[in-house]
């Protein structure tokens, strides 16, 4: 049973009796002394898709809810959604495109370390490896002799994703992304 301080995003718990996935949380410090650290969390019901939002405090007991995790890799992307197979026996799990908003820019065809939530048979939420290498799109040109250090500038990635960059990279080079962050970590 996790504490509230203990969730991560893409955690599966039960709130009310009924099975939500954790989406966002914020971390609340309060100025005053006695006072606990509150966790702002939005769920997402894994069934009806409902949002819910919840303050809880740090050692507040969560249940988890037992599902299937698998690994999988991305397939394709139809007017159904996103399709993902099992590495294991190649069985393809389809989750719909507005069910995973946040994590559409990241997913490249062929796209491996991927976990899939399942719940009673159904594919309810995945959970992105922790970075992917992605390949610049456009970016302004590279600047001879900048530094690791030096200022920033935006680039497109492929699926249309931005990400700041350091001033020396160029179009056409492969990256690396944390994709809880999405900031840029290193050239590939």
């Amino acid at each position: 049973m996790p504490k509230a301080s203990d969730l991560k995003r893409g955690m599966v718990v039960e709130v009310n009796d009924e099975p939500y996935s954790v989406k966002d949380i914020e971390v609340r410090n309060p100025s005053s002394r006695g006072a606990s650290t509150l966790y702002k969390i939005r769920f997402n019901h894994l069934k009806t898709k409902q949002k819910r939002d919840e303050s809880l405090k740090g050692d507040d007991f969560l249940k988890e809810v037992d599902c299937e995790r698998k690994l999988v890799q991305f397939s394709y992307q139809d007017t159904d959604g996103h399709t993902f197979m099992n590495l294991d026996d190649y069985e393809q799990h389809t989750i719909h495109s507005n069910e995973i908003e946040q994590e559409q820019g990241y997913l490249t065809e062929g796209l491996e370390g991927i976990v899939a939530i399942i719940l009673d048979n159904q594919l309810v939420a995945i959970e992105l490896p922790a970075a992917v290498v992605m390949t610049i799109t456009d970016t302004a040109p590279g600047i001879k002799g900048a530094t690791a250090a030096a200022r920033t500038k935006s680039a497109i990635l492929a699926k249309g994703l931005e990400v700041q960059v350091p001033e020396y990279i160029e179009i056409g080079e492969t990256i690396k992304i944390n994709t809880s962050t999405g900031k840029f970590m290193s050239r590939a």
